[in-house]
């Protein structure tokens, strides 16, 4: 059954008990009403009576017509009371009202042969009481007919709004980001279309980084090995070539031991270069150091070579009982500070930058604060403060940045330990 219907049947149902309780009221007041004009009318016929018994021929039928809830008859000799036509509802409502109870008719004889009988007679009353029923059935009807039409009215001005977001989402899911729905008159369609159409600016925007972020990435990818390339050819290539060399050379002096021990010598400062870069290349790749050291102490030795590289002083305050975290969540951690005092280095003209890592209840907590000149921040952050804020994303916590002129950046990175673990 769909919306419309059922609300229709509730309002339906609704307006039935509602009649009902209408109707059962109006039935028990008319009910005393009835006994009320009955027991008036009852002192009327006992006053007839006795009229009828001392002095019939006083009674004239001009007299007797219009006596509401008494039913006077003038019978001729042999001939039948006429009987009390009534409708279906009339029978009922008799049969409500009255029950089993009969209205006998008293009889008395004239002097010209006519026979006189004097009966109470309701049936104005129920037919009064009739016309209120059908007023209120027919009143409870208009107000049920106009209430669906209302409802009707309404539930399709909604259905509108809802088919337009349905379409709207299918359009979304199908990665139609640049559609919007319409505003309506209606305040709250106002709200949905509002919220709908933030969504999707959301996700457009969000589908543009996305796709930014990624041609960048290719760019990265491809100028870094570019630059490994370079590495491997300029520098490591080079220290091979003049090994390969000098081991020929070996062999030319193999008779000359003063020359020998020269070549040694250079051969091993060739060896000795070349493990250095080797090393400092596997350093730019990945932090071999995480897998002998905990973070703490390869946080300390970054700081140390970081500030011997820049000349800015670096300072880092670890906390006590740090938890021990798995290899992946400890590059996350290594390579975010990394990249934060990358960042120093090239824009915060900075002299110092205080590094403070520190377990607060069930998390960990980042601090990274600089003394540079602060600048607002960027409406479209770089790939360093990208890459940032989706390793942050990887370990589950919500990074933050706050910069102000002349105060410098900080970086604060809320981490709960159960993504981490």
């Amino acid at each position: 059954m769909t919306a419309l219907g059922r609300i229709n049947l509730g309002v339906s149902l609704l307006f039935v008990l509602v009649t009902l309780a209408g109707l059962a009221l109006l039935l028990r007041q008319a009910s005393h009403d009835v006994q009320r004009e009955l027991q008036a009318a009852e002192a009327v016929v006992e006053y007839l009576g006795e009229v009828a018994r001392s002095n019939p021929g006083s009674l004239r039928p001009e007299l007797t017509e219009n006596l509401r809830h008494i039913r006077v008859s003038w019978l001729r000799p042999g001939e039948e009371p006429e009987q009390q036509t009534e409708s279906t509802i009339e029978h009922w409502i008799a049969e409500r009202l009255l029950g089993s109870a009969s209205l006998v008719a008293d009889a008395w004889p004239l002097e010209d042969g006519r026979e006189l009988r004097i009966a109470l007679d309701p049936y104005d009353e129920i037919e009064e009481i009739q016309d209120s029923l059908l007023q209120l059935l027919l009143l409870s009807a208009f107000a049920l007919i106009l209430s669906l039409l209302t409802i009707r009215f309404a539930v399709h001005r909604a259905r509108r709004v809802l088919d337009e977001l349905l379409a709207g989402l299918r359009e979304v899911g199908a990665g139609h980001f640049d559609t919007r729905l319409r505003d309506h008159g209606l305040a709250e369609a106002k709200r949905l279309a509002g919220h709908f159409n933030e969504m999707a600016i959301t996700l457009q925007q969000v589908q543009a980084d996305n796709a930014e972020l990624t041609q960048a990435l290719l760019e990265l990818q491809e100028r870094e090995r570019t630059r490994l390339g370079q590495t491997l050819h300029d520098d490591l290539g080079q220290y091979l070539s003049g090994i390969r060399a000098q081991a020929c050379l070996l062999k030319v002096i193999a008779d000359r031991p003063q020359q020998v021990q020269e070549t040694a010598r250079l051969l091993d400062d060739n060896c000795e270069r070349l493990q250095q870069g080797f090393r400092s290349l596997i350093r730019d790749l990945y932090p071999v150091v995480l897998e002998r050291l905990e973070l703490g102490p390869a946080l300390q030795q970054l700081a140390a070579d970081w500030q011997q590289a820049q000349g800015i002083r670096c300072r880092l305050q670890l906390g006590e009982r740090l938890p021990n975290l798995p290899l992946a969540s400890k590059a996350h951690l290594y390579r975010l500070v990394q990249e934060a005092l990358t960042n120093v280095a090239r824009h915060a003209d900075a002299s110092e930058v205080r590094i403070r890592l520190q377990r607060r209840g069930h998390g960990l907590r980042l601090l990274v604060r600089d003394n540079g000149q602060g600048t607002a921040l960027p409406l479209r952050p770089g790939i360093g403060l990208r890459s940032m804020r989706e390793r942050s994303r990887s370990l589950g916590g919500e990074l933050r940045l706050h910069s102000r002129p002349q105060a410098g950046w900080a970086l604060c990175l809320n981490i709960p330990l159960e993504a981490t673990s």
